[in-house]
């Protein structure tokens, strides 16, 4: 029998994984990136890698950056693979890796537990091409949100985008709390979503970006709803570095977020038929044994922002659903304090918008 992780269950193990996180890096748990010689006073990189959590078949921004050359002399050391935005930058509060991406509305639930970190650069957002859909069984019987009630999600996680989207898909519906609580999220690995949606152990299923097309090329499944229907084009998840990491590592943290912006540049200019060649070889020179067969539906980089530039609403739209939601004290945060541009080589674009 297949085990699911309800949202209870996830919830709790969240709370507890951010409250040991401040612990560890209270008390110094890991140690950094391998260190240079030179400190950086002459411009020189203060280390010589960043560890990192990668994705299975995919390839991100950073890894591109460093097979197209802009991250060198700074090399990227793999340690795992992860498909949860917030285990990623809960590893990287315990100084398991250097930097890590999540949904924002997730940096910003971290952030309020007194993380000591700060994002940095956008890694992956909504357009016309790059969406996320909220998936049915052609034939279903769920053709609204209150149909939803007493039904089955599948998410990648929980506390991060799924989880948020669907939420604000039903509050407008005018769904109650009682109503809502009854919608059951459950964790899905996204490579056998589409398989447990087929196999009706699920009632709807969160597709997005090539695993998305891959499904729709399949047929016999459309979207219910879709998050670029609720909220537009926009960045919608971060990178992010720990203040220490930052302070210690001003040249390093300038290089890698210079060469992720150029990389998404790169992957943004560049036509589309080359950027997917890119990536198909930097899947098979890493040689990881994974199935890069889902690359060829990449469409687009979803980065609103020039070279992954952040915009304050990127943040406060979540602030704000959080304060909706109770899990906020209004005025508790301020979305300028969460983010910085300060490395980007874009940032005098960035009231460009």
């Amino acid at each position: 029998m297949k085990t699911y992780f309800t949202k209870k269950t996830a919830l709790s193990a969240f709370a507890l994984i951010i409250a040991s996180s401040l612990v560890l890096t209270g008390c110094g748990a890991k140690t950094a990136s391998t260190t240079a010689s030179a400190k950086g006073s002459d411009g020189g990189l203060e280390v010589t890698e960043l560890r990192y959590q990668g994705s299975v078949g995919a390839v991100s921004f950073p890894e591109l950056a460093e097979d197209l050359g802009y991250l060198a002399p700074l090399k990227l050391k793999f340690i795992g693979n992860t498909i949860s935005g917030p285990q990623d930058i809960q590893s990287v509060v315990t100084g398991d890796i250097d930097f890590g991406g999540a949904f924002n509305g997730a940096i910003v639930k971290l952030l309020a537990a007194k993380a000591p970190i700060k994002s940095v650069i956008s890694y992956y957002g909504v357009d016309d091409q790059t969406w996320t859909g909220y998936y049915v069984l052609d034939g279903s019987p769920i053709k609204s949100a209150k149909d939803l009630i007493g039904k089955k999600i599948a998410v990648n996680t929980l506390g991060a985008h799924h989880e948020f989207v669907i939420k604000e898909y039903l509050h407008r519906a005018g769904l109650t709390k009682d109503e809502i609580d009854q919608v059951t999220l459950v964790v899905v690995p996204p490579v056998t979503s589409e398989q447990t949606l087929r196999a009706k152990q699920i009632d709807v299923a969160a597709l997005g970006g090539i695993l998305r097309d891959k499904a729709e090329e399949r047929g016999g499944i459309h979207p219910l709803f879709k998050d670029k229907d609720l909220f537009g084009t926009f960045s919608a998840g971060s990178y992010v570095l720990t203040n220490k990491f930052i302070k210690n590592n001003p040249n390093a943290t300038r290089k890698f977020i210079e060469a992720t912006a150029k990389a998404i540049e790169w992957a943004r200019t560049t036509p589309r038929e080359e950027v997917v060649a890119k990536f198909e070889s930097i899947i098979e020179k890493r040689g990881r044994k994974e199935d890069a067969g889902a690359i060829k539906f990449w469409k687009s980089t979803g980065v609103a922002g020039k070279g992954g530039l952040i915009a304050d609403k990127e943040f406060q739209t979540w602030i704000e659903w959080l304060v909706k939601e109770g899990n906020l004290k209004e005025g508790e945060l301020q979305a300028k304090d969460l983010y910085t541009n300060e490395f980007n080589p874009y940032k005098d674009e960035a009231n460009a918008k």
